[in-house]
């Protein structure tokens, strides 16, 4: 069996329209993507031939490849063992490689510390739960927790909580709730990419309920490919990340 084997012949006949473009933008979400989901985030390797089927994608002429994720840029660097020329935008698309835009101010810095303590005081009755800092935000990650009804009762007082605090951006996953001061897209973030190269088509593969920010960004024309179950903006589907890996594998073919 092929990689085109396992794509609609709608999904089939996208990529062969986006692989004719004279310069071509491909933005995938990691975690839930091109990596399976573990308790440890720190542990999430790519699937097997990912990271290839990205690096070779990227060295094609006219064809800017990013990975887009919520994770912070550094982190994102070290689990993915992805490198130039793959674009690694962290932050749900407000951390690239020359760091943010402006750094936070007083009163964001004491808001984001009040979003930490808000969420570790959940964590400290909740066994397996932790909290992720980043730059710009803290993550409530519950996928470790055994208990059902503890990681839903989390989730819940988080969004009661710190989620409800004036100035802040939630972005809610599937087990996590990231609270941010300052906001950041993946739609906007896709969008800077398309504007920085003159792509024709640009191609957006996401898994979580975040990733819909990028969807609703796509101009007509370009592609989005959701992975999995569930509702999506996206014009495609394909069933989990293998799909994911054959389906880039097979654009460098028909690219390259």
């Amino acid at each position: 069996m092929t990689p085109a084997d396992d794509l609609s012949p709608e999904l089939a006949d996208a990529l062969r329209r986006a692989a004719g473009a004279p310069t071509l933008v491909i933005a995938c979400d990691y975690d839930g993507t091109l990596a399976p989901f573990v308790d440890d985030p720190t542990l999430a390797v790519p699937a097997p031939g990912a990271v290839d089927a990205l690096e070779r994608l990227a060295g094609l002429p006219r064809t800017t490849v990013a990975l887009l994720s919520g994770r912070n840029r550094e982190a994102l660097a070290q689990v993915s063992g992805a490198a130039a020329p793959v674009v690694l935008v962290g932050s749900h698309g407000s951390e690239w490689e020359g760091g943010f835009d402006t750094p936070l101010d007083d009163d964001e810095l004491a808001r984001l510390a009040r979003v930490r303590s808000a969420l570790e005081e959940i964590v400290s009755h909740t066994p397996g739960a932790h909290v992720e800092p980043k730059p710009t935000a803290a993550v409530l990650h519950v996928r470790p927790v055994e208990d059902p009804d503890r990681r839903r009762t989390a989730m819940s007082e988080a969004m009661a909580g710190p989620a409800a605090f004036d100035g802040v951006f939630v972005t809610e996953g599937k087990n996590v709730v990231e609270i941010a001061v300052r906001e950041a897209s993946k739609g906007a973030a896709i969008e800077r990419l398309v504007e920085q190269t003159g792509a024709e088509i640009a191609i957006f593969i996401g898994d979580d309920v975040t990733d819909e920010r990028g969807f609703a960004r796509l101009r007509e024309g370009d592609i989005g490919i959701k992975v999995g179950d569930g509702q999506t903006l996206a014009g495609y589907r394909v069933a989990d990340i293998p799909a994911v890996v054959g389906l880039l594998a097979h654009l460098a073919e028909l690219r390259g």
